[in-house]
């Protein structure tokens, strides 16, 4: 946990950036990243620790999702409650980016050879007052690809503030803590670093949760995110580079729809074209299964499915 205290102020690019992929598809409907929505939902916890006071005991939650290139997610969590005040789960995560052939630098066919992701999550969360929550998520990570393979530590930490008289959550995170205890080869890299601060609002005359996350809060700089014209940002689309927008509308007690929107994905990876950075879900709630899908437009080549499903023993 003191690792970042150094790593912070430097600059360059991480490993393990999988670990910025949504686990839940309501986040990812709301443009890829939310820590703030108060729901029994266990991939929600997943994005903050500090939400999984609100998950009905004894939860399993599994997810599969659709990326890029043809790579596959899937993932299980379980979760148990301990009394009133807390509750603890286990989760893991495995990545599949599929079949690639392998050359030598004289492109001399190796054969073929697989590139995968895994990783295996415990949480905790302490239910501090009776509108504060806070929890704290370690984490197993390693990834191999083809000969070069990598093993990591990792700790998200995560507070929630919920008034339900005014319908009003605010979460702050501290995500991918840690470092790699095995390189993929001599030189260490840095963890996907990422502090986050998430306000959602329920509006006073219509069903509907407004959201904003603030993403990337430890960095600033300009230097930091490249756009695909390779133009500098001014202050006003750096700014807008750190927010996410979304928003739920709430149908009955069962059924809701979201949307986001992600400035910084549609300035960085848009051609121009399409719906890049936009994204839409929707959930729904029978008895004690809980459905959710998400469709995001990460690129104007290519978008990603999510689907979660849940059940209460």
């Amino acid at each position: 946990m003191l690792i970042p205290a150094t790593i912070l102020a430097q600059g360059g690019e991480s490993a393990f950036n999988f670990l910025r992929l949504p686990y839940s598809s309501r986040a990812a409907a709301l443009g890829g990243s939310n820590i703030s929505v108060i729901e029994d939902d266990l991939s929600m916890a997943m994005h903050n620790p500090a939400l999984l006071i609100n998950v009905s005991d004894k939860t399993i939650d599994l997810s599969f999702m659709t990326y890029m290139s043809g790579s596959k997610v899937a993932g299980a969590a379980f979760n148990k409650t301990f009394g009133e005040r807390s509750s603890g789960a286990v989760a893991a995560r495995y990545i599949d980016y599929g079949t690639f052939d392998g050359y030598t630098q004289d492109n001399i066919f190796t054969g073929t050879f697989r590139a995968m992701d895994i990783e295996l999550s415990f949480m905790y969360c302490y239910l501090l007052s009776e509108h504060w929550s806070g929890g704290v998520s370690g984490k197993f990570i390693y990834s191999q690809y083809e000969s070069l393979n990598s093993l990591a530590l990792g700790v998200d930490l995560g507070l929630n503030y919920y008034n339900q008289d005014i319908d009003f959550s605010a979460s702050l995170t501290f995500k991918n803590l840690g470092g790699q205890v095995m390189t993929f080869e001599e030189k260490h890299e840095i963890m996907p670093i990422d502090i986050q601060l998430g306000l959602t609002k329920r509006l006073s005359y219509a069903p509907i949760l407004l959201s904003v996350t603030f993403v990337d809060l430890h960095r600033w700089r300009s230097t930091d995110f490249y756009n695909a014209d390779g133009s500098k940002d001014n202050f006003g689309e750096l700014l807008l580079k750190h927010i996410i927008l979304g928003a739920d509308v709430l149908i009955g007690n069962n059924f809701y729809a979201s949307i986001g929107y992600n400035y910084r994905m549609s300035r960085e990876l848009s051609t121009g074209k399409g719906l890049t950075g936009f994204s839409l879900g929707a959930g729904l709630h029978i008895n004690k299964v809980k459905f959710g899908a998400s469709f995001s437009q990460l690129h104007t080549s290519s978008s990603s499915l999510l689907f979660n499903i849940a059940y209460s023993i």
